[in-house]
């Protein structure tokens, strides 16, 4: 049996240590121990990669902790749209869905969309169509109210600002939400699930349900998820790279992970984190900003919740 391993993530940015009071900090670390633990429950049971990811990040975007799912963060017009990406390390099969609303699971739609048709990506109205033909239910916009989103909306509502939800002006809550694992048998996969920008317009996409951009998972040498400035984490393919500079020079999973975020992202600028595993269940989670929520856990002992360095 081989190492088996899970990691998950929250969102990277600008996490003061400060601005966190005791009694958030550990409602962070339990909504993260809840789909860390139930991630790895799954590895141990002998099931999926693909399937513990997706487990861990439903758990994460029920948490209104989290802009995901439930979580997610207003738009310019003052809805919810989402975006998901998952992807199986095994079969380079994957799943994307972008711009769903009232979608109370996205990563299970992008899910559906890998298993169930010929597509990898679907969008806007033809991504609802699909998960009404599925049976995914529309949840009403109640759902996803939280009163700090609404608020942090109201901020910078009627104006040409956005805000991405880990940066300076923030109330507490914080970015994208991803998983990746490696199974008893050596598969790999990763899921990522985002709620996008605050005040975001014109159909705004990030990386997070990009395959290669955002979420990425080959069985040759890793499963990413990433979480930080999207428009950068697009122009720098950053999941595919790490995956890229493992084939191709040769690089550890963690040299790879160290060179994309610490060095090649900023060279453009870009700003914030990534968790990774390889198929021999090594773990890498660096990040370039104050914090990330993250944690992983492995079959050899290895365990870790955090949020700042």
């Amino acid at each position: 049996m081989k190492t088996f391993s899970i990691a998950i993530h929250g969102g990277a940015g600008t996490l003061v240590k400060g601005l966190m009071t005791a009694e958030l900090e550990n409602e962070y670390k339990a909504a993260l121990k809840l789909a860390l633990d139930e991630g790895y429950r799954i590895l141990e049971d002998g099931a999926s990669a693909i399937d513990a990811v997706e487990t861990a990040v439903k758990l994460l975007e029920d948490s209104p902790l989290f802009n995901a799912g439930k979580g997610s963060v207003f738009t310019a017009e003052g809805t919810h749209e989402m975006d998901a990406a998952i992807m199986d390390g095994k079969t380079l099969n994957a799943g994307a869905v972008s711009l769903v609303t009232g979608i109370k699971n996205p990563v299970s739609l992008a899910r559906d969309v890998m298993d169930k048709s010929y597509h990898v990506f679907l969008a806007g109205e033809g991504a609802m169509k699909f998960a009404e033909d599925h049976g995914h239910g529309i949840e009403s916009p109640d759902y996803f109210y939280d009163e700090v989103r609404y608020k942090q909306w109201q901020g910078i509502k009627d104006s040409d600002s956005f805000q991405l939800d880990h940066s300076v002006k923030k109330d507490g809550k914080f970015g994208t939400v991803g998983a990746v694992a490696c199974d008893q048998y050596g598969n790999v996969a990763a899921a990522t699930s985002t709620g996008g920008m605050t005040n975001k317009k014109w159909g705004r996409v990030g990386d997070s349900p990009m395959i290669g951009a955002g979420n990425y998972a080959n069985n040759k040498t890793c499963a990413v998820s990433c979480t930080g400035s999207g428009e950068f984490f697009i122009r720098g393919v950053v999941a595919y790279d790490v995956s890229c500079l493992m084939e191709h020079k040769g690089l550890s999973l963690e040299a790879a992970s160290d060179e994309v975020i610490n060095k090649r992202i900023l060279e453009i600028n870009g700003d914030g984190g990534l968790i990774a595993v390889d198929a021999n269940g090594n773990i890498a989670m660096p990040f370039n900003t104050e914090g990330m929520y993250r944690a992983c856990r492995s079959s050899n002992g290895q365990e870790e919740i955090s949020i700042y360095k």
